[in-house]
């Protein structure tokens, strides 16, 4: 089954986002994280503290970069930071990286390496095509991240950059929070995962390295392509359900 993905929408304003959309088939995903896994994320942990030692989150070119396309979606508030900036400010802090499952534990652990916001929803709870665009007016959110007893229905504003389906978004503010929907459990059997950059890193060496370790964490198959502003939509075949 293919899934598409376009960025037309976000090519004009946001030249230097690209985004690599990897779908995984034939998954075996543990609700505990493997050893190997654990011990390949304390080395990245370590690594990360070793390498931006010093440093303000702010000097990082790839939260930089992040930090100043927020910006240019109206987004100023200090309480909405991409993914992988919370990632690395609990890494530096010494915080390890939370333990969610095999699959997304590995992401975690290319997303912290490559300084790469990267995000996945279950292929079989999601509409393709896909797109990354501008927030429309009747866009639906369920915040997977809403505490107890808040009201989990959170769309988006107007002008926001959101990722999403044919159904509702999938994302909101690009790449901070995901919809409650689709996330990625031990019965998910297949996922479809974006890993994005603006501006900032080696998006080709984080699409190489997912593939590698989401296959010795989780098995299964994957395949990729990468949507840029010269290519603003890619298809990716993956098998059928």
């Amino acid at each position: 089954m293919s899934v598409s993905l376009s960025i037309e929408d976000l090519v004009e304003p946001f030249p230097a986002f690209r985004v690599a959309l990897l779908v995984c088939d034939d998954l075996t995903i543990s609700a505990g994280r493997p050893p190997a896994l654990d011990a390949e994320i304390a080395e990245r942990e370590q690594a990360a503290r070793r390498i931006f030692a010093g440093q303000e989150l702010s000097e990082i070119p790839g939260i930089a970069a992040w930090r100043a396309a927020y910006r240019g979606f109206g987004i100023k508030k200090t309480s909405y930071r991409c993914s992988v900036e919370r990632l690395m400010k609990n890494a530096l802090a010494e915080r390890p990286l939370p333990r969610i499952n095999s699959f997304v534990d590995a992401y975690n652990a290319v997303s912290l390496k490559a300084v790469a916001c990267i995000g996945a929803d279950d292929h079989d709870r999601i509409e393709a095509p896909l797109a990354f665009r501008f927030a429309r007016t009747g866009d639906t959110f369920i915040d997977m991240g809403a505490e107890p007893g808040e009201d989990p229905n959170d769309p988006p504003k107007d002008g926001e950059v959101v990722y999403a389906d044919q159904r509702h978004v999938l994302c909101r503010r690009w790449n901070w929070r995901q919809d409650a929907r689709s996330i990625i459990t031990p019965a998910t059997r297949r996922a479809v995962l974006t890993i994005q950059t603006n501006g900032a890193g080696d998006l080709e060496a984080a699409v190489a390295d997912a593939i590698d370790l989401i296959g010795r964490s989780c098995g299964g198959r994957v395949a990729s392509a990468i949507a840029e502003a010269g290519r603003p939509v890619v298809t990716v075949e993956g098998r059928a359900a």
